[in-house]
This record gives structure tokens, sequence and C-alpha cells, in this order.
């Protein structure tokens, strides 16, 4: 299968009605400015980058509500990335957008280009925590707007973010549980980060609102993953995209802002499933403790599985008192089902992990 990839074109702010109170993209994409006039150029640019490389690659306008900006400068984009989806030089085209700019009309437009996949900023299946944020529509708003894509058969991305202010573990719960009742195939799921300049920060200021730490983040990200992964709705992306301006003091304000956080959910994640599986061995009559006790996980799953700096694999010794693990990826293994061999291996094979 060919690796994907985005040409993001972001359309900072624009098309969006109000201002939530978590929100600065300027920041985030690291663009201050939109200019119509320099989208082909970008394209052009991404294009040549991506000469050769096998990868599959998407339009994407990013960054905004894309489906709220007006009309003609929506189609005028529209009609430029048609026709690179035309020439053959990209796939199609997906656009990011709010859940109350999905209608009848949006969809008549769209029917008329290659839209590979809408991506709706759902974040919470909660009107309670969708008022506290001022996202300015509401969860039936969400409801209907997939229902709309659904009947126009184009793909929808579900994007989601957890420590939102007012939002509890049970409300993110019940939000991935939506998104993939809904019909998403892929999901993205980011962090609340507190930047200067925002709503957020001022209410971080005055108290009024506490922002999640590195593990809680970790944690709360991997529990809303593996009731999306569990329903088949795979991961676009965990947590936001590395910039500088992520790190700048003059623009991150506070929260869980760690480089690798999505890596740190995968391999929480991980260990969920290996716990599991080690409990099911040990309700077998399984002796763990003592034993050398071999991981079978899915292919590109290894690293995963053992953690940053191995830490999963340190854990689950502490924890069961085992001798030592060791990881071996297998084709056969799927998703993440992971078996165990608690008899020792005396050859090494391909993709294995040597024991700590």
């Amino acid at each position: 299968m060919k690796k994907h990839a985005n040409i993001p074109i972001f359309v900072v702010h624009m098309g969006c009605p109000n201002q939530c109170v978590f929100c600065n993209q300027r920041l985030i994409s690291g663009t201050s400015s939109f200019s119509a006039g320099s989208v082909r150029q970008q394209i052009e640019q991404a294009v040549e980058t991506l000469a050769g490389s096998g990868r599959r690659a998407e339009i994407a306008f990013f960054g905004g509500s894309f489906t709220g900006i007006e009309r003609p400068l929506m189609r005028e984009l529209l009609d430029t990335a048609q026709e690179y989806v035309d020439r053959g030089v990209v796939q199609g085209i997906r656009m990011s957008t709010r859940s109350d700019y999905i209608d009848e009309e949006i969809l008549s437009i769209l029917s008329r280009y290659t839209v590979s996949a809408v991506e709706l900023g759902i974040q919470s299946m909660s009107d309670d925590v969708l008022r506290i944020t001022k996202r300015g529509h509401t969860v039936e708003d969400t409801y209907r707007a997939c229902r709309l894509l659904r009947e126009a058969e184009i793909p929808l991305v579900g994007q989601m973010m957890i420590g939102l202010p007012g939002a509890s573990p049970e409300d993110e719960a019940h939000c991935a549980q939506k998104i993939a009742d809904m019909g998403a195939c892929a999901y993205r799921v980011y962090p609340t980060i507190v930047f200067h300049g925002t709503e957020l920060a001022e209410m971080y200021e005055r108290g009024e609102y506490r922002p999640l730490s590195v593990e809680e983040a970790v944690a709360r990200m991997s529990a809303v993953m593996e009731i999306l992964e569990e329903k088949d709705v795979y991961c676009l992306r965990a947590g936001l995209c590395e910039s500088d301006n992520l790190h700048d003091p003059d623009s991150f304000c506070a929260g869980p802002n760690h480089p690798a956080i999505g890596e740190l959910a995968r391999g929480n994640l991980m260990r969920r499933y290996m716990e599991r599986a080690c409990e099911a061995e040990m309700t077998k009559g399984t002796a763990l403790q003592g034993e050398r006790v071999t991981f079978f996980v899915p292919v590109g799953k290894a690293s995963a599985a053992a953690g940053q700096h191995r830490g999963n694999l340190l854990y689950l010794r502490a924890k069961y008192g085992i001798k030592s693990v060791k990881i071996i990826e297998k084709p056969e293994q799927i998703g993440y089902n992971i078996k165990i061999d608690v008899c020792p291996l005396h050859e090494r094979r391909g993709g294995e992990i040597p024991c700590v």
C-alpha cells in the first residue's frame, strides 16, 4: 500500500464564524495569512518534493472552515485543486470544516469535485462542552452533518479533542464512540493546549481552567484511541503537528505540549493490550513470574509495544515479575491482537526486539 501524503493549504481562520476559546490557528499551523494567489505555487512545490516518492498525495485545505468561505473563492480553490486531480498528479481533495457548515447546498458544490474526505471538527459530543468552549454549534448539527456526508458517500474523518474545558473522560469516550457510530473512516485526536492570545489563556490565568498534565493527556488519548481502533477507525494523527511555534514561550502558555505525545499515547494503548494478554494467560494457569516471555505483535507495532525508552517492557517486567521480555512482529497478528509465548526462544527472528 502506498503511503499517504497531504499537500496542506492553510486557509487560516477563513470561514470560521466565531473564535473558539482554545483556537489560534496562526500558531498551530505556523501560517499567519492566506493568499489565494500563492496556492498554485504551494502545490507545485509540494508536487516536486513528492515526485518519485511513490506516496499517494491529496490536496488538503486545512486551518479554517473551508466550506464556510465565500463561494467564489471556494470554487476557485476547488477548481485549482481539481486540475491536479484530472492530470493524475494527486488523487483527491480533502478539507476541514465545521459541523454547521455542511448542508445540501455545500454538498451540491462538492459533488462536482473529487473530494476524498471531509474532516469534520467535531471536538466534542457534549452540548455543555461545546457551549463552554464557544464552539458555536450543537451536537445535533454534528449528527446532521455526518448523516448528510454518509448520504453523499463522502468519506468522513472525525476530529476530536481531549481535555477541553468542562470535558470529562466519560464525555471523551462518548465522543469517540459517536465518531465511530456516525461512520467515520478515520480520526484525529488532539490534546487541548493553552496558547497565548486565546480566551482559554485568560481562563487559565484566572484559575478557571486546569490543563491536563502530559500523563493525564496520554491516558485520556489512549482511552479514546482504543474505542476508535476497536471499531476499525484509522488514526490519522494523535497530537498536534510539531512546529517551533508550539514551543515558543511567546506562543505556548500551558498544557500537555509534549513533542511525542502521539507516540506516548500509542505506547500506552499497546501496554493496555499487553497487560490483557498477560492477564488472559494467567487465568489459564500460566505462570509469568520468573519466566522469559515473548510478545508477538502486528507488523509495525513493535516500537509502540516496547514504549518510549522501552518503558512498557520495564513496566511489564516489574508488574508480573517476568525475567525477560522480547517483542517479535508477526504478519498473522492483526490490529491490536497480541499473542504470548512463555517458552524461551533459542533463535532470533526477524522483527525481534531483544530481551530487557
